[in-house]
């Protein structure tokens, strides 16, 4: 194999689909899984952190998957009013993943997209318009599904989440001998 490859992991939508599939994801695996893909050039992962929380539970995470040869952006999460008196967030990290992917396209092959989002659907129209294969990493095995139709749609290739399991998932914590 020698395609060379690139990894865009919406890492709110990614998270989602694997706990809905009952499983965590194990990082170092996944790097692991997709070397034998092809030559991995990026790997990234884009998350929102919530300002007003001294303490995210992402942030070891993202600090691990920082010195861990991943790309990974973050921006604070906006908090908005809906309307009804609740306070809700805006975490989409949508636009910093296209704007990295237009960069990335003309020097890889094939995109790995690990997100289900239709809005990102134009944004994998225009890679493959400069010549780069996407395969959309996702889930249909939830009702409804994780993955929209129109992204599934206009990938060259969808990839089955839970196909992955196997080879991605995050090994339990042993447990102390009582």
């Amino acid at each position: 194999m020698t395609d060379r490859i690139a990894l865009f992991i919406d890492g709110a939508n990614n998270h989602t689909a694997a706990k809905a599939l009952g499983f965590e994801v194990d990082y170092r695996r996944l790097l692991t899984e997709f070397q034998k893909h092809g030559i991995l050039l990026r790997a990234f992962y884009y998350t929102a952190i919530n300002a007003d929380e001294d303490f995210s539970v992402i942030r070891p995470l993202v600090d691990w998957l920082d010195y861990n040869g991943f790309t990974v952006r973050t921006k604070l999460a906006k908090a908005f009013d809906d309307g009804e008196g609740r306070r809700r967030f805006k975490r989409s990290m949508s636009v910093e993943l296209a704007v990295d992917a237009l960069e990335v396209a003309r020097h890889v092959d094939h995109m790995f997209l690990f997100s289900g989002d239709g809005d990102l659907r134009r944004l994998v129209e225009s890679v493959q318009r400069l010549g780069c294969r996407v395969t959309v990493v996702s889930s249909m095995r939830m009702k409804p599904p994780i993955v929209a139709d129109e992204l599934r749609r206009q990938a060259d290739t969808f990839m089955e989440l839970d196909t992955l399991r196997a080879s991605i998932e995050r090994p339990p914590f042993p447990t102390a001998p009582e």
